[in-house]
């Protein structure tokens, strides 16, 4: 039997949380889960207007047919920041997609900022994330995915992963990407696609943002690549290291974040544990 094999029947798991702020805090106003994804205690390191929120899949990895979703809704003037104990892993299979479904909704200020996923080597992987902003709402997210398990040797030389990230806001589209890998694929190894690459990461920062941010951006980050669109600044990483496509993310986040959301960078306490 292989490790990376399902061992039980697929799960459909989903996670609705709502944040609202009151003359001073903000608060988990409402949250429900239906299946195992659930979110921990809110933390409050930066103090009472930012509410950290850290959501845990218990299973651990993402089997062929596992269905996840988590729609996150921030309430006018709220502050929240998502992020998750550790890498996602998705496993290889037999024939079932296993998807994985964001949908945010943001009238005041949300970060989603979760560690790497990692896809093995014969997973059938699908991530979509929707973001619908509101008024002067901002946003900063972003994804690493990590093909193949590279510590161990292994490569995505089978399988297949689609991605689709769309932000909008007031119902007008700001930016939509779709994008689709297959395991061993030209795609991979063209210099037009990923280059031989195993790494790579999006970061999307929705908000006004002036011309000056993206080339403090790319004087601080030179190893990300950074355009400003209107309304969107996306950056991107390539390389073979998850780790370093963290710590470069976590630099250009630390560069965005007072111009976008008002207040300096402080990393949630998990990262260190």
């Amino acid at each position: 039997m292989q490790l990376a094999d399902p061992l039980v029947a697929s799960w459909k798991a989903h996670l609705s949380l709502q944040f609202e702020k009151d003359s001073s805090r903000t608060f988990l106003a409402r949250r429900h889960s239906d299946g195992p994804l659930v979110v921990q205690k809110p933390l409050y390191p930066e103090g009472p207007e930012l509410c950290h929120a850290i959501v845990v899949h218990p299973p651990g990895g993402i089997a062929g047919g596992d269905e996840l979703s988590i729609h996150v809704k921030s309430e006018k003037d709220s502050s929240a920041l998502l992020t998750t104990p550790g890498a996602g892993k998705w496993y290889r299979t037999a024939g079932p997609w296993a998807k994985q479904k964001l949908v945010f909704e943001v009238d005041g200020d949300l970060e989603w900022l979760p560690r790497e996923t990692i896809v093995f080597d014969g997973a059938l992987a699908e991530l979509q994330c929707n973001v619908d902003l509101k008024n002067d709402a901002r946003f900063i997210g972003w994804e690493i995915v990590c093909l193949g398990r590279t510590g161990s040797g292994e490569r995505f030389d089978k399988g297949e992963i689609k991605t689709e990230t769309s932000v909008a806001r007031d119902g007008k589209p700001l930016f939509f990407e779709r994008g689709r890998i297959e395991g061993g694929g030209g795609l991979m190894r063209s210099p037009a696609g990923l280059g031989g690459r195993t790494v790579f990461g999006t970061l999307v920062a929705a908000a006004e943002i002036e011309a000056n941010l993206l080339s403090e951006c790319r004087k601080h980050v030179p190893l990300c690549a950074a355009t400003l669109l209107p309304g969107v600044l996306v950056a991107r990483y390539l390389g073979d290291s998850s780790e370093e496509a963290m710590r470069l993310f976590t630099r250009l986040w630390s560069v965005l974040r007072p111009a976008v959301c008002g207040r300096c960078a402080v990393a949630p306490r998990i990262w260190s544990t």
